[in-house]
């Protein structure tokens, strides 16, 4: 139970602490429109993007974040902590996975703890994105087939058809949530890697199998059979666009995941050793049990690679059995002190203790001790850390690796409870103003909000606006006139956006010029899509 505790205090401070520091991006956007518009028009069973059909991803997570918009309307918070609640939910089904893998309680701790310092489930565990969701059910779903297929090898019986039941209804809420991503990148490694560990024994399961497949179909094709019978056509479109996307947006070389072991941050040096398979066969304990984990990592990193399309966000399924493969290693470490064993100590805890001193003399070059921390931040900052750099060092002297484990979390706690914020700042525009402050405008009440139908808009927009943008074409003067009075958001000034002909019959009111976008200007990532003009519309 102390083990728990400390795993679930640990969650609090990777998921909930601050979880509002970082700035919605364009995933949260979409999710929180189309829940915004779920609760509006009463739209549960199709939803709805700015008024746009938007069937293209599964609505259990939209429907969880309707039913908090319905009782706490935006509450940008809450919608965060229900993908937070999410995420320790997959490090809690995580923890049990890693147990019956060794049955080691210890082996477990340290692995959870890996997982829970891989800055990408942190960062997807603060964020209201629907990926939290369909990987932490399929984790429960391999919990539960893991004991389907294994329990009896270990325990002497038979598999109850429990297990068969908890992993069919996790399956089909994973597919509920994001179609079959997890199946593809979570479930099919795991697969692989498991029947390459130990061939289950089927003699007596092959039932419970049948009702694992047929909960997964009932409870993931329920939706798209209403879909088919009740919007063909636009399901037939969605399934066409979705597809293509696939095959032809963000098309990347096969070589492009080559760097993933850096997507567990920290955790990057010894996640590449981990790779020297023919050096841990000999050394580990564990042998076979290490095998199936980096067996994992390389099944799920061949699979994805074969995808056209490829984001880096995308390697967030194999932080579970890197987090598994890094375990070993550092269990290892533990008992054998060994030269190499004391290098890859070094290098890592070398590493981490210079970034830990480094930190306080960054706080004052970017001066965030003026801008983004108050005194005792600053001041916590400044001590926390230089100490916590000075225990990671002494850990290592001694060989201690679990203080080692232990400094890691302390600097991801002390980071998400001091410098969350100071963080969203940092990477802030200045010049940031949005197009929310709208919103307070009591004389913009009621009025529609259109954009140039022959310019894109940004969902952002919509969401920050909290209000639908709908297209307008602005040189048809029988449409543009229909829609008076209303609010036109543009990108260029409205007397450049509507032609002179109809503007001399228009009253228009200026009401702000908006800079959306969540870089600075010097970034890559600075979009002119997210300067706008707002002007009120109405007849002369």
């Amino acid at each position: 139970m102390k083990r728990f505790f400390w795993i679930f205090l640990l969650c609090v401070a990777a998921f909930h602490v601050n979880n509002t520091a970082l700035l919605p991006d364009i995933m949260e956007c979409r999710n929180l429109v189309t829940a915004r518009e779920m609760v509006s028009d009463d739209a549960w069973l199709v939803p709805t993007m700015n008024g746009n059909l938007r069937l293209e991803k599964p609505p259990l997570p939209t429907w969880v974040a309707g039913a908090i918009e319905k009782v706490s309307p935006d509450n940008f918070a809450a919608q965060r902590m229900a993908a937070g609640v999410t995420g320790m939910l997959w490090v809690l089904f995580f923890y049990l996975m890693a147990k019956r893998l060794t049955r080691r309680d210890d082996y477990a701790f340290i692995a959870t703890l890996v997982f829970l310092t891989c800055y990408q489930i942190v960062l997807m565990g603060r964020t209201a994105t629907w990926d939290i969701y369909c990987h932490a059910f399929m984790m429960g779903a391999i919990f539960f087939l893991w004991r389907a297929f294994y329990d009896d090898e270990v325990e002497g019986k038979h598999t109850p058809l429990f297990h068969f039941l908890g992993a069919g209804v996790f399956m089909g809420l994973s597919f509920l949530s994001k179609g079959p991503v997890s199946f593809y990148a979570l479930l099919l490694p795991f697969l692989i890697a498991a029947l390459s560990y130990q061939r289950p024994n089927m003699r007596g399961k092959w039932s419970g199998m049948a009702v694992m497949v047929i909960v997964c179909l009932v409870i993931s094709a329920w939706w798209y059979l209403y879909l088919r019978i009740f919007h063909a056509d636009e399901m037939q479109a969605v399934f066409h666009k979705e597809t293509g996307a696939w095959i032809n947006r963000n098309v990347r070389p096969f070589w492009y995941y080559w760097r993933f072991f850096t997507e567990t941050g920290v955790w990057a040096i010894l996640m590449l050793a981990a790779l020297y398979i023919p050096y841990w066969k000999k050394q580990l304990t564990w042998k076979k049990e290490y095998l199936f984990a980096i067996t994992w990592v390389l099944s799920a990193l061949v699979l994805l690679s074969l995808m056209p399309e490829k984001k880096m966000r995308y390697l967030l399924p194999m932080m579970v059995p890197c987090a598994l493969s890094v375990a070993f290693i550092l269990l290892h470490l533990c008992r054998e002190n060994n030269k190499v064993n004391r290098i890859l100590l070094w290098l890592n805890g070398g590493v981490v203790a210079l970034v830990c001193w480094a930190l306080p003399i960054a706080l004052f070059v970017l001066k965030l001790n003026e801008t983004a921390l108050n005194a005792f931040q600053t001041v916590a900052a400044v001590i926390i850390f230089p100490l916590i750099g000075l225990w990671v060092i002494y850990a290592v002297r001694k060989n201690n690796v679990n203080g080692f484990v232990y400094g890691v979390v302390a600097i991801f706690v002390a980071a998400e409870c001091l410098l969350m914020g100071a963080i969203g700042q940092t990477l802030g525009n200045p010049h940031f103003r949005s197009i929310e402050e709208t919103r307070k405008l009591k004389t913009l009440n009621g009025i529609p909000f259109y954009s140039p139908a022959d310019e894109e808009l940004r969902i952002e927009m919509v969401y920050a606006a909290h209000r639908k943008i709908l297209p307008l074409e602005l040189t048809d003067s029988a449409k543009l006139m229909s829609s008076l009075p209303c609010v036109v958001v543009s990108q260029k000034p409205i007397d450049q956006a509507i032609p002179p002909r109809l503007l001399h019959l228009l009253k228009t009111e200026h009401i702000g010029d908006y800079d959306d976008n969540r870089l600075p200007k010097h970034s890559r990532h600075y979009n002119t899509l997210f300067l706008n003009h707002v002007t009120l519309l109405k007849q002369k």
